[in-house]
Order: C-alpha cells, then structure tokens, then sequence
C-alpha cells in the first residue's frame, strides 16, 4: 500500500474534500487539479466507492455488453464462460469487469481451455459474420457493370498482369496469366467486350509438377468453356523442396495462359487506352474527353 506521506500525511481530512468534490460533480482531473495531486495511486484511494458523475460517461456502443458482462460477473460466472455468451473479447470483459470481485474458480484447467476454445471460436465466427456483412455491401455497391467502366476495368486488369514489351523483349503480343480464377473470368468478359472471337484464343496451364495436373487442365477447360483443341501443352514447374516445403493446397489449380492469336494490333490499343487512362488521370480530365466505347477489335 501506498504510504500517505508528506503533503497527503491528512489523507482522511483530503478524503472528504476530495469526495465533497465527486459529490459536486466534478471530473477526477477537476479533482487532481484542484487539490494539487499527482498522484493517481493516492486519487483513486481517495475516490474510492465513489461514483463517476454521468456527465463524465462517455457514450459507448459497447456499454449494453458491458452492463452485462458486469451482471453475469456479479452472478459468478468466469471471464470464459462470459466470453461464450456475449462474443467480446477476455481483454474487453477484464476491463470492465476489473472492479468487481473474482468469481471463485470451479473448473479444471482442461474445463477452462475448453470453454476458452469455445470463446474463441465464437469470437472468430463473429468476426467472419462481419467480414462477409461488409464484402456483401461492398459488391452490392457496383451493383451491374456498364461496358464502359468494363472496358476501363479490362485496361488496367491487362496492364497490370499481362505481358508488356520491352526493350529487350519488343514482341507486340497480348498474353495473360493468373491464377485466380475470377481475375481469369473477367479478362474473358473484357476480351468479349472488344469483340475478340473465341477461336483466337489460345490456352496453357502452368502448374507445379507435384499437383493433380490432370485436375487442374480439367478444371481451367470447364471455367473458359473452351474446346480442348485450344489448349496447348501443360508447362510443369520444377519441384525445389528447398523453397517448396509447404504442402499444396488442395484449390491449387496453378495458373492459366490465355493468349489471343494475331494480337499485334490489339496490344497497341490496349497501350494506347491505357496511357488515355493515365492523362486523364494526371490532367483530371472529364468523361466527355474520352470516347464513349471501346473500338471493336475483330
């Protein structure tokens, strides 16, 4: 216990002014500030039992979960079990509850860790209810997408993971590769939308060489809805057990090629939309200066 020494030697006759204050209304810093104490240890002796004036209670979202965690707290439950119940964390139940005297523990240690897994799982559970809330509400927000902002979608989609000359490498070619199979769907759209027929498509499955290949070609076949004719031989990455230590994946479809046959000129519009994309941006150009669709590649 903190020794009342030197000018807190009066602690009880500091007591009543210090409570006298509380009673008026008046904040903890009011408090400290008005009888010269900078001590915290010492001001929260002197409050002690005192309620905080409700001017000083700030509105919460939580204060219904924390009334009650406070109320089963008072009932005997444990961190754990309050846990289970109201889906907040132990950090938030401590905090609220820290003023209240300890329930006596009744269960064994392996008791404790059940309920605690059980908390925890709730937690999470709770956690992915909200994830999904917000990935719902996001995706209803772009709602149908018009073939112009598609079209814009598809220029930067390309520019960011397709293939680019360089100067070392200056083939105008119009190649793509990913493994995410959404991304892969809507570079198709994309492709349909500028008026690219499906025999000029051309596809390859990149793949490690330890995965179900033949599920793989199967399944990346059954996504594009291609003939199988337009699909050349499967490249197989070299197994390296240095750098490949984890085991695979069992959604581990590898990557898909899909390059659009005689794309030459179909690459210098995709280069020329996308720095259109890029003075617009840097100039804040509006849509008027733009042209209103795509020109139809055939």
């Amino acid at each position: 216990m903190t020794q009342t020494t030197g000018k807190y030697t009066d602690f009880e006759g500091l007591r009543e002014r210090a409570v006298a204050l509380r009673r008026e209304g008046l904040s903890r810093r009011q408090i400290r500030d008005r009888l010269f104490i900078d001590n915290n240890d010492i001001l929260n002796r002197l409050l002690d039992g005192e309620p905080a004036p409700e001017w000083t209670k700030r509105p919460n979202a939580k204060d219904d979960l924390r009334d009650r965690a406070r109320e089963l707290q008072l009932q005997g439950w444990t961190y754990d079990q309050i846990q289970v119940e109201l889906g907040c964390s132990k950090s938030s139940i401590s905090l609220w509850v820290r003023d209240l005297p300890k329930p006596e523990r009744k269960r064994t240690r392996e008791e404790a860790s059940a309920i605690a897994r059980r908390g925890w799982e709730a937690t999470l559970q709770r956690r992915e209810v909200g994830r999904q809330q917000t990935r719902q509400a996001a995706a209803d927000e772009v709602g149908t997408l018009p073939d112009r902002e598609l079209f814009l979608v598809g220029v930067g989609l390309y520019w960011a993971e397709g293939s680019k000359k360089k100067p070392h490498r200056p083939q105008e070619r119009v190649t793509f590769i990913n493994s995410d199979p959404d991304m892969i769907e809507v570079y198709l759209a994309w492709l349909r939308l500028l008026g690219v027929t499906p025999e000029r498509l051309r596809f390859h499955v990149h793949i490690h060489e330890t995965a179900d290949v033949a599920a793989a070609e199967n399944f990346w076949l059954t996504l594009v809805g291609a003939d199988p004719s337009q699909f050349g031989k499967t490249t197989l990455k070299k197994h390296n057990p240095k750098t490949n230590r984890q085991p695979m994946d069992t959604n581990y479809h590898g990557c898909l090629v899909v390059r659009v046959l005689q794309g030459a000129d179909l690459y210098r519009r995709i280069e020329g939309w996308w720095y259109g994309i890029v003075l617009s941006a840097r100039c804040g150009s509006s849509d008027s200066d733009i042209a209103d669709e795509p020109s139809r590649v055939v």
